[in-house]
């Protein structure tokens, strides 16, 4: 049987505004801002067009200087979702688009094929979302609430349905868990869905926005990958970055 084809895009929200670490996504790492260099990581998956949503002109001007497309959009969105979604009725108001990937502006050493991975199982006609998660191997992490962990049900080794996300340590019991990468790719219409539903209240219990797409029925699909991509939080982290970059 013939795989569907797909016109995927990739966003890339980028807001300007951070506590932790201001001026985040205009930070240098090696020879360009970070933003740039997760426009990169993007460009290099060849999973479909790349277009930065940001509420900022000068990370706007930074991805036109490095050849990208960006859009602006407005400042007050919640969140990422809410951002692409303005970004994505802007630039393909005529729906060519149907699967989008939300990638996080703030992952500058991610590896290209791991987006590629959330594209196969969008070959299930039941499947709403896909994202990823990798086996945790650091201990700390188990019992740590700011590492989130899938409960998946396994229909094979490395992929499966998402029964829930929690903060918790969760499944009980002797087994494996799973650090969640906040990485997601939809179908255009339960993107639509998604963001035009208000918060639900797992999602304000657990502080965990996946959970209202659950509480609304819908089927996101877990891929098991073996890398964790290093978020950029902290100057910690943009440490890290810089040094995994210039030597990598």
């Amino acid at each position: 049987m013939p795989q569907p084809l797909y016109n995927p895009l990739i966003l890339i929200p980028a807001r300007r505004a951070s506590t932790r670490l201001p001026d985040k996504p205009l930070a240098m790492i090696g020879d360009a801002p970070m933003i740039v260099q997760v426009w990169r990581r993007a460009v290099e998956a060849e999973a479909g067009r790349v277009v930065v949503a940001c509420d900022d002109a000068e990370i706007f001007r930074a991805i036109e200087a490095a050849g990208g497309e960006a859009v602006m959009t407005r400042p007050d969105h919640p969140s990422g979702s809410d951002r692409i979604w303005e970004a994505l009725v802007q630039i393909d108001p005529q729906g060519a688009h149907d699967i989008i990937i939300n990638m996080q502006g703030d992952l500058p050493t991610l590896a290209p094929d791991l987006l590629q991975a959330l594209l196969p199982p969008f070959a299930q006609s039941a499947v709403d979302m896909t994202t990823l998660a990798a086996l945790i191997d650091d201990e700390r992490d188990k019992t740590n609430p700011s590492v989130v962990k899938p409960v998946i049900h396994f229909t094979s080794e490395h992929q499966g349905r998402a029964l829930y996300f929690t903060r918790a340590t969760a499944p009980h019991g002797d087994g494996p868990l799973y650090h969640h990468i906040g990485i997601y790719a939809y179908r255009r219409a339960a993107l639509e869905r998604f963001v035009c539903a208000t918060p639900s209240p797992l999602e304000l219990r657990e502080k965990l926005e996946q959970l209202r797409a659950l509480e609304l029925g819908m089927r996101i699909e877990v891929c098991v990958v073996k890398t964790n991509p290093l978020g950029v939080d902290t100057p910690e982290d943009l440490e890290k970055a810089r040094k995994l970059l210039c030597t990598g």
